[in-house]
């Protein structure tokens, strides 16, 4: 009698372990929703600076969004985005945004 005593309470920790392990992975499975749903999320995810490490703010110059910084004032282009401005601004135009005489 107290060996199958013993089984039973060895079954229903074995049920307690499953049920905890059950609770445990759907939390784990919320907390990845939440992260996910926060980075997947318009203008969430926020570009840092390298420089300063500040948040970048996508400002337009002359027809090209550009990511600034407000902190330390630097811009940052993408591959494209120079690519763009090149094509269609006048061959001092950086030098102009960056405040350079001609």
């Amino acid at each position: 009698m107290a060996d199958e005593k013993d089984r039973y309470g060895d079954k229903l920790r074995d049920v307690e372990r499953g049920r905890e392990d059950s609770y445990f992975a759907e939390r784990d499975r919320e907390l990845v929703e939440k992260i996910r749903g926060k980075t997947t999320a318009p203008g969430a995810a926020q570009m840092r600076c390298p420089k300063c490490g500040e948040s970048l703010t996508p400002t337009t110059h002359h027809g090209v969004t550009v990511e600034q910084c407000e902190q330390c004032g630097g811009a940052w282009f993408d591959k494209h985005q120079l690519d763009k401005a090149a094509r269609h601004e006048a061959p001092d135009w950086l030098a102009r945004y960056l405040g350079r005489p001609r």
